[in-house]
């Protein structure tokens, strides 16, 4: 079973603003940045998609969309695959929230909720239930899973069993490629691309 992960491209936001669940537009033209990823998959030896499965903001189901269209493949939204909503935070700058909020957050990172928000728990319960679900249905593979950083990160804690305070320091670009490999034999996650 293959799972590839997407990171959306670019958004039209400055850099160093909150955005996880703001529905913010891309940067770039989507039909380019769908023929650049499909050359990106070919060249990667990726194989070609049963499914597109998509975060329902427009970042990423535009570019699902495209990416869909373009492989000739079905495409569903899922409200679970969306990034983590960090409350009050969202669209501030990131240097122009309270530091001592930021710290309080960091001292209670898995529980701690001072935006208002989501908890990192309560995003990672919504993350896994997703993933939970789709790792029992073979049918949907090769999936390709347009999505955020996070939801990516999460994905990979779960599957790999690794920390994901880890995965959080493993570098991821827009439009990162994600590849993960479940053995059917052992019933085992492996990891065949991060952040290609």
């Amino acid at each position: 079973m293959d799972i590839v992960l997407i990171r959306h491209p670019a958004v039209a936001l400055d850099a160093g603003v909150c955005y996880g669940q703001s529905d913010i537009a891309l940067a770039e033209d989507v039909e380019v940045s769908s023929t650049v990823l499909a050359l990106k998959l070919a060249t990667l030896q990726v194989p070609a998609p049963r499914v597109f499965i998509s975060s329902p903001l427009m970042r990423c189901s535009a570019l699902a969309a495209a990416m869909a269209n373009d492989f000739g493949c079905a495409l569903s939204h899922d409200d679970r695959l969306q990034e983590m909503n960090f409350g009050d935070w969202e669209q501030q700058r990131w240097d122009a929230i309270d530091r001592a909020l930021l710290d309080d957050w960091a001292a209670n990172f898995e529980h701690a909720r001072a935006h208002g928000g989501e908890s990192v728990a309560q995003f990672v319960a919504r993350v896994r239930a997703w993933f939970d679900a789709f790792a029992q249905t073979r049918e949907l593979s090769p999936a390709y899973v347009v999505t955020h950083a996070g939801v990516m990160r999460a994905i990979a804690s779960l599957a790999l069993d690794v920390p994901l305070e880890r995965c959080l320091r493993w570098s991821l670009e827009m439009t990162g490629i994600v590849w993960l490999r479940k053995d059917e034999g052992s019933q085992q996650w492996s990891l065949v691309r991060w952040n290609a």
